[in-house]
C-alpha cells in the first residue's frame, strides 16, 4: 500500500494497494449533541435523568507539571458524555455526547479494510466499519470505474435535528445509528467524473430533513472551480491533476469583481484600482498585485462594510460593532464568501434604502481604504504589490514556544510565497497576519493502472529530524505546486 495518513493514526487513507485508489475528503456529519442538565442544589454532581437524580461519573487524574507539584484534577461524566462546564449559581452542567467517543471509534481505522479492498463491492463493504471521522470516500480502479461513498457514524434523532443543544433529562436521546447504506453512493456517473471538496453533496431528492446528516457544510466556491475545470474537457494527464490541486483562481473573487463595472470612482487612486481588477482573472497567483490587492480588499475592508451595513437594518445602533465581531467568519481551515456574496449579489432591502446605490458607495469607499492599507504594507510602487508578498507558508514546531531562540531557529521551516486563499482549490486560508494555516501538506495523484507513474508531495520533507538534509529539502518544491 503507498500513500498517506495521518500522523499518528493507524492506516493508510489517501493512496493506492495496486488493485485500486482511494482519497477522502470531510463530509460533515453532525456526529455531536451539547447536552444541559439540571443539578442537584444539594448535591452538584448528581443531575436529573428521568424524573431522578442520577449521581455523575467522576475520574480523578494526576498532571506532572514541570517545575512545579503534580496538579491534581477531576474528570466528570454522565451517561452521555463527558462534562465541559457546570455553573453552580444556576445549577446546571453541560455535557457532549460524541459518536466519535463510542467503543471502537479511533480515528481513520476503518483505513484499515479497505487497503485491502480488490474492488468496488469490498470498497464499500469497508464503509460499514468506517466511524470517524465523517468522510467523502473516492474510488478509482484500472477498469475505469469510479465511485463515491461517503461513510461515518451517523446518529438517529428521533425527535430534533441536532442544530441546538437540548435538555439531557431524557428527552433527547439518539436512537442508535443510520446503516451506512442510508448514506448516498455514486458510481460511474454519466458525467465522467467525481469531485469532493467538503462542500453540500447530497443528491437532488435526498431526503435530508428525514434523515438528517447536517445543517452545517462549508462554502461550495471549490467545488465549483473543479466543476468548471472538468467540465471543460475530458482528458487530463497526471501534471494535469497536479496542476489542479493547486490551482489558485478564486471563484468567489470573480463574482465580486464583476460587480465592480457598476462602480466609478471619485478619485485617481481608487478609479486606478478599478482599472488593476477590471483586469484581472481572479488568480490569486504569489506574484499577482490585482491579487494582493483583492485580498486585502475583500478580507479587511468590504467585508466588514458590508455586514455593519446589513446588521444595521436589523440591530440597535449601539449593538451593531458587537454583533459584527461575532459574525465576522474565523478563515483559519477554510474561507466561507456565501454571506458576503449573497448581499453583493442580492441586495435589495438588506443594505437600506435604494440597496444598489448603498452598496455602490460600500465598493467605492472600501476599495480607497483597501488602496492605502495596501500602499502602508507594500508601498505606493504598484509594480511591487505581489499576493506573495503578504501571504506565506511558515512552519513552526507545536511546541517552539518552550525553545531557546537556536533551537526554535533549527525546527522552523520557511517562509515562502503563497498564491491562493481559503477560497481556492489550492487551500491556503490564512489568519489575519496572512501566515497559512489550512491546506494540504501531503499531495498525491494516482496514475491508476499505470501505478509507478503516479506523482505525491509531502511538506516540507522526508525526514522528521531537523538535522537532516531532508528535513525541509521539498518545502519550497511543494510551494510551487510541484510534485
Amino acid at each position: 500500500v503507498i500513500g498517506a495518513g495521518e500522523p499518528a493514526l493507524p492506516g493508510i487513507s489517501i493512496g493506492h494497494n495496486g488493485y485500486i485508489a482511494f482519497g477522502l475528503t470531510i463530509f460533515a456529519i453532525d456526529q455531536e449533541d451539547l447536552y444541559v442538565y439540571e443539578t442537584n442544589p444539594d448535591e452538584p454532581l448528581e443531575y436529573r435523568y428521568r424524573g431522578r437524580w442520577e449521581p455523575m461519573r467522576v475520574e480523578r487524574e494526576t498532571i506532572a507539571v514541570r517545575d512545579a507539584d503534580p496538579v491534581q484534577v477531576e474528570l466528570r461524566f454522565t451517561r452521555h458524555g463527558p462534562v465541559i462546564f457546570e455553573d453552580l449559581d444556576r445549577h446546571s452542567a453541560f455535557a457532549v455526547r460524541a459518536a466519535w467517543l463510542e467503543p471502537g471509534m479511533a480515528p481513520y481505522l476503518g483505513s484499515m479494510d479497505y487497503m485491502r479492498a480488490r474492488n468496488w463491492d469490498e470498497f464499500l463493504a469497508a464503509m460499514n466499519r468506517w466511524g470517524a471521522p465523517p468522510e467523502n470516500q473516492v474510488y478509482a480502479d484500472p477498469r475505469g470505474a469510479i465511485g463515491w461513498k461517503p461513510a461515518g457514524l451517523t446518529p438517529i434523532r428521533p425527535n430534533w435535528n441536532g442544530t441546538l443543544p437540548v435538555p439531557g433529562d431524557g428527552r433527547y436521546e439518539w436512537a442508535g445509528f443510520r446503516d451506512v447504506d442510508e448514506l448516498p453512493v455514486s458510481a460511474d456517473p454519466a458525467r465522467g467524473w467525481l469531485a469532493t471538496s467538503n462542500e453540500m453533496n447530497l443528491p437532488e431528492g435526498f431526503p435530508a430533513h428525514e434523515k438528517v446528516i447536517s445543517f452545517d457544510w462549508y462554502a461550495p466556491s471549490r467545488a465549483e472551480r473543479l466543476a468548471e475545470v472538468f467540465d471543460s474537457r475530458e482528458r487530463f494527464s497526471p501534471q494535469d491533476c497536479v496542476r489542479l490541486q493547486s490551482d489558485v483562481v478564486s471563484v468567489p473573487a470573480r463574482r465580486i469583481v464583476r460587480r465592480l463595472a457598476d462602480v466609478h470612482a471619485g478619485d485617481a487612486p481608487t478609479a486606478d484600482a478599478l482599472a488593476l481588477l477590471a483586469g484581472w482573472d481572479g488568480g490569486l497567483t504569489a506574484d499577482s498585485g490585482p491579487a494582493a490587492l483583492f485580498e486585502v480588499w475583500y478580507r479587511f475592508h468590504l467585508r466588514p462594510a458590508l455586514l455593519r451595513r446589513a446588521l444595521a437594518q436589523v440591530t440597535a445602533e449601539d449593538q451593531v460593532e458587537a454583533a459584527l465581531r461575532r459574525l465576522l467568519p474565523e478563515e483559519d481551515l477554510l474561507a466561507d464568501p456565501r454571506v458576503d456574496l449573497d448581499l453583493i449579489e442580492r441586495p435589495a432591502g438588506r443594505l437600506g434604502p435604494d440597496s444598489d446605490a448603498v452598496l455602490d458607495e460600500l465598493l467605492r469607499s472600501s476599495l480607497t481604504e483597501a488602496v492605502t492599507h495596501l500602499e502602508r504594507l507594500l508601498g505606493k510602487d504598484r509594480d511591487q504589490w505581489a499576493w506573495g508578498r503578504l501571504h506565506l507558508a511558515r512552519l513552526a514546531h507545536p511546541l517552539s514556544a518552550l525553545f531557546d531562540e537556536p533551537a526554535r531557529a533549527r525546527f522552523a521551516v520557511g517562509p515562502v510565497p503563497r498564491g491562493g486563499s481559503g477560497d481556492t482549490v489550492g487551500n491556503t486560508a490564512y489568519t489575519p497576519d496572512f501566515v497559512q494555516t489550512g491546506g494540504a501538506t501531503f499531495r498525491i495523484v494516482v496514475d491508476v493502472g499505470n501505478w509507478d507513474a503516479s506523482l505525491a508531495m509531502n511538506s516540507p520533507g522526508q525526514s522528521g529530524d531537523p538535522d537532516s538534509p531532508h528535513y525541509a529539502d521539498l518545502f519550497e518544491a511543494w510551494s510551487r505546486g510541484e510534485a
